[in-house]
């Protein structure tokens, strides 16, 4: 039996909240039950997660540029391709798997090579290319069917340096050089010398005359002049 005060305080809860009441409480209880049990049947969808990008560099390296101090220095070693050999280079030829035609020396003031086989060729103002393919075509099917000819430069003739410098005269080229440090190799500077009368000399198919300032490249070869300035 329910007990005496359990069954009088639900019928007097009724007969003040009605019937409707008890209804509504009851359709609450079953949409809870129904609504748990779904959720706990359901399966939980993992998190979603997400791979960021990698962070954008803050800054595009630039380009070189010679009017600024510094950049030169990589622009500056001589291409294999582009670089005119001359009096006081050192080169090797070298043919592969022949020993006889394989030679290293220094270009002397005629700039021509006796080379075996081909008699005098002419050297000076060729570029490295241009040698291995004279001799390549000089030795192609008459002493040897696919011949592998390489040619490099071992050392850089010298530059010079003259006028307002405390040692001036011929200094070994060293791939990177600008006047400023071609000033430093030759003691600097004297107290009389023009930044501003600063020029180069380049022989190329002829000898140029070119204005210069600190940061300007120095080849093989050049010569360099700084001027004595007004006072």
């Amino acid at each position: 039996m329910e007990p005496v005060w359990l069954v009088g305080g639900l019928r007097a809860w009724l007969r003040r909240c009605g019937w409707h009441a008890l209804v509504v409480a009851m359709t609450l209880a079953v949409s809870g039950c129904s609504t748990l049990d779904r959720i706990t049947s359901d399966p939980i969808p993992p998190p979603r997660t997400s791979i960021a990008p990698p962070p954008l560099p803050s800054s595009v390296p630039k380009t070189n540029d010679l009017r600024t101090p510094g950049a030169a220095s990589a622009m500056v070693a001589p291409s294999a391709n582009g670089y005119r050999m001359g009096v006081g280079d050192k080169i090797r030829i070298d043919v592969h798997g022949e020993p006889d035609l394989t030679m290293e020396l220094t270009l002397s003031e005629s700039g021509v090579v006796n080379y075996p086989f081909l008699g005098d060729i002419r050297v000076r103002g060729k570029t490295v290319n241009e040698l291995q393919q004279t001799i390549d075509r000089g030795l192609r099917g008459d002493y040897l069917i696919n011949p592998d000819v390489r040619v490099v430069v071992v050392a850089y003739r010298n530059f010079y340096i003259n006028g307002e410098v405390r040692l001036p005269g011929g200094y070994p080229f060293v791939p990177g050089l600008t006047i400023r440090q071609a000033a430093t190799l030759a003691g600097g500077f004297t107290e009389r010398a023009s930044m501003r009368g600063i020029s180069v000399f380049r022989e190329t198919d002829s000898l140029t005359k070119a204005p210069a300032n600190l940061d300007t490249p120095v080849f093989p070869g050049d010569t360099v002049v700084v001027e004595q300035g007004l006072f």
